[in-house]
């Protein structure tokens, strides 16, 4: 492959290349010239933890030398239209099934997360005969713009006035709640109660579909209160509402579990997933469908597709990945250091600006906020990007960057998700940079100053 020079790749970066959720002007991004497992270096040969996987894919680590053999023999596997069955596909779609939760049989295949929930809706609309579509506030499902009209939050904006039918009720995200409830079960007593109001309300004959991340990823890894997600599934049922389930984040072991559903006592008609199937190695997403959602398509038409759907290099890809899994038991991994990195984010609690952290398995976020008496946080929500508070929420990450711990934040919460390779010893040394940058924070915010890092118990 052609060498280039950093100076000409960014150069050509800022002349050609659209960057997403960017003013493009004054853009200079990094270079990242190798990577290896949890780490990237930049152009200066500076190392960097991987804390957020990327965009929360790189599952198994970058450059995996068993995914990167399987690309050597990509050329031996031909390149098949959807209507043609393959090897992999169909290996696939069974693996994946077989990782579902029981009531799962088929998969629509997609070439990521927005494209899968799309396909969702069409799905719940052509199987219930119904039209509206609930999801949350402070949700992320896509940018495309069904799956932007799915979404809770303000990047749902650039698609409004959007598709009739999509209605949006509140999260239990008890953190911020002007309720203060004496336990989880009051909490999800009280959000049941008007979610079932608001079906009432929209009218149960014209709602074809419940969408819910289990564990909202970009807004904070917002833990559900217990019997909360069970609760959406007896709704459902009472009014034959199917319940969809996004995974794009959460699912492929995050959580500590294949899927973060199966944390809980439910099963949903749909799951949507993306990016861990993968580990961000090849495009690829799907839709997980019930039988139920599968025998109606037995004897009615599935008006939908891609001209990529179960792309043959990106399931064979899919494929290995999912052998990973199994062999390097990634899981397991997940759940064992993600007890460590629980630890070291509870001892954050003494700060001041750390208001909340939540956390399961190795997807987790740390919240800051301005008074923690309070709740005040750093950036209210909805705010623009060029705004004084998230500027500052901006140097936060920028001082994590340059302590050599690279990630993302989302209003006022940090989001924490390495590759699910990590290594105790890795995740240690990457929390003592994350701890070290909130202390010279809270000093220049607030005044105070700790002495010490906290010793890892």
């Amino acid at each position: 492959m052609e060498k280039y020079s950093t100076e000409t790749i960014q150069k050509n970066h800022q002349q050609y290349v659209l960057t997403s959720w960017s003013k493009q002007s004054g853009l200079l991004p990094k270079v990242m010239s190798k990577a290896h497992g949890v780490y990237f270096w930049d152009e200066q040969d500076k190392r960097y933890f991987d804390m957020s996987s990327q965009l929360v894919y790189t599952n198994v680590g970058h450059q995996h030398p068993k995914l990167l053999e399987a690309f050597k023999h990509i050329g031996d596997i031909p390149l098949s239209a959807p209507g043609f069955a393959s090897a992999s596909k169909s290996a696939l779609a069974r693996k994946i099934t077989e990782y579902a939760p029981s009531n799962m049989k088929k998969v629509f295949f997609t070439c990521g997360g927005a494209e899968s929930n799309e396909h969702a809706i069409k799905m719940a609309r052509m199987v219930t005969g119904r039209y509206k579509i609930f999801s949350r506030y402070r949700s992320y499902h896509g940018a495309t713009f069904g799956a932007g009209n799915l979404t809770g939050e303000n990047r749902r904006l650039s698609v409004e006035p959007g598709i009739p039918g999509f209605v949006k009720f509140d999260i239990p995200y008890l953190y911020r709640e002007v309720i203060d409830f004496n336990n989880e079960e009051q909490a999800t007593e009280f959000y049941l109660k008007r979610l079932r109001q608001q079906i009432l309300y929209e009218g149960p004959n014209t709602i074809a579909a419940v969408f819910i991340e289990p564990i909202p990823g970009s807004n904070g890894v917002i833990i559900p209160p217990k019997g909360y997600l069970e609760g959406i599934r007896a709704l459902c049922d009472e009014f034959g509402i199917l319940m969809v389930c996004d995974e794009v984040m959460s699912g492929f072991g995050r959580t500590g579990k294949m899927f973060a559903v199966d944390h809980y006592d439910f099963e949903p008609d749909m799951i949507t997933f993306a990016k861990g199937v993968t580990s961000g190695y090849a495009p690829l997403g799907g839709v997980i469908v019930s039988n139920q959602v599968a025998s109606y398509f037995d004897d009615h038409v599935l008006m939908t597709g891609l001209t990529y759907s179960g792309h043959t290099m990106c399931t064979q890809i899919g494929l290995e990945t999912l052998k990973i899994y199994e062999k390097e038991k990634i899981i397991e991994n997940t759940s064992h250091v993600g007890q460590t990195l629980a630890q070291r984010l509870d001892q954050l609690m003494c700060y001041s600006i750390v208001g909340q952290v939540r956390h399961i398995g190795l997807f987790a976020a740390v919240e800051l906020v301005k008074d923690k008496k309070t709740r005040e946080p750093l950036i209210q929500y909805g705010l623009d990007y060029g705004q004084d508070p998230v500027r500052l929420m901006n140097k936060f990450v920028s001082m994590l960057l340059e302590k050599g711990f690279y990630t993302y934040s989302h209003e006022s919460s940090v989001i924490i998700a390495p590759p699910l390779v990590i290594k105790e010893d890795e995740l240690n040394e990457a929390m003592d940079l994350f701890e070290a940058v909130i202390q010279e924070f809270e000093k220049e915010v607030t005044g105070i100053e700790h002495s010490t890092i906290l010793p890892v118990k």
